[in-house]
């Protein structure tokens, strides 16, 4: 990999880091900023035997009616204390008993939110998206759709298994851009969809280099030039441009081989790439010129 570019990835990924730190804590005081606190209804008991973020909550909560602000603050205590599991099941209860509440719709939210913090992410996007469905245009609506996105990207694989997940975070975080491209959440998902396309650039990169091994040369070249046509701002393209112009020497297509490794050149002068493309068509493909 060409060493700017790695620095660049990894200049990006540290932001992602930060601005996401950031931006749930921003969430948080938003959110809680209605927070009544002590405001526990007489006589109002809650049994819970959870271990601190483990276990299913749902399962130890017995229930008791209770006034929502009591409720609400329970579960923001449990939030803050780190036992986000129990949390959830506290917010979530908030809903339940009193469903038409204003309450009720920040206890939605925040649920989701505990869910993505308890790496929950199944129950943080199907809460986040019910969330949607009742209040589509609330003010909070831009960041249900970037939790959706964060709890598909949290979830990415390495480039050796399959890739769905990947693409589920890819189209999330392009939602968001495009519903919301003035926003903090906006500019977080541009970020990581730098990092979401190097990281499918990467697993064409696998299997072209697979099909390489096996002998397998066009199919091999066809998740190369996928590479360069659909990723080429990725780290990954100079070495796609190689095996291109590899691919094309073992299939006998010189004048394709020599084209490839003047693009390499023309646009990664200097690179290891480059230079084993320039000693590759230099044993085989001397006597042909780029068109």
């Amino acid at each position: 990999m060409d060493a700017g570019k790695q620095s660049q990835l990894h200049l990006a990924f540290s932001r992602v880091l930060v601005i996401r730190a950031v931006m749930i804590k921003t969430l948080r005081t938003r959110l809680n900023s209605t927070r009544i606190a002590g405001a526990v209804l007489l006589g109002a008991t809650l049994t819970v035997t959870a271990a601190c973020g483990g276990g299913s909550a749902n399962g130890d909560i017995a229930y008791v009616a209770r006034d929502v602000e009591s409720l609400y603050g329970e579960a923001q205590r449990r939030l803050d204390d780190g036992n986000t599991v129990l949390a959830a099941a506290l917010f979530d209860e908030v809903e339940r008993q009193h469903p038409y509440s204003p309450w009720a719709r920040r206890a939605q939210l925040m649920s989701a939110f505990s869910y993505y913090i308890a790496r929950d992410y199944n129950k943080a996007i199907a809460n986040s998206q019910r969330f949607l469905s009742i209040h589509p245009g609330n003010k909070d609506a831009p960041y249900a759709y970037y939790l959706i996105a964060l709890s598909y990207y949290e979830q990415i694989s390495d480039v050796n298994r399959d890739q769905s997940i990947t693409e589920q975070a890819q189209v999330a975080l392009r939602e968001v851009n495009r519903r919301f491209p003035q926003t903090e959440y906006a500019a977080d998902a541009r970020l990581k969809l730098d990092l979401v396309a190097d990281h499918l650039a990467g697993k064409e990169m696998e299997i072209g280099r697979f099909y390489q091994r096996s002998g397998k040369w066009l199919a091999a070249a066809l998740r190369f030039r996928n590479v360069v046509e659909e990723f080429q701002t990725t780290s990954h393209t100079p070495e796609a441009l190689y095996r291109l112009t590899e691919s094309s020497l073992a299939l006998g297509i010189q004048d394709e081989a020599v084209k490839y490794a003047a693009v390499l050149g023309a646009n990664y002068p200097g690179t290891e790439w480059y230079e084993k493309a320039f000693e590759l068509v230099g044993d085989h493909a001397s006597d042909v010129t780029p068109s």
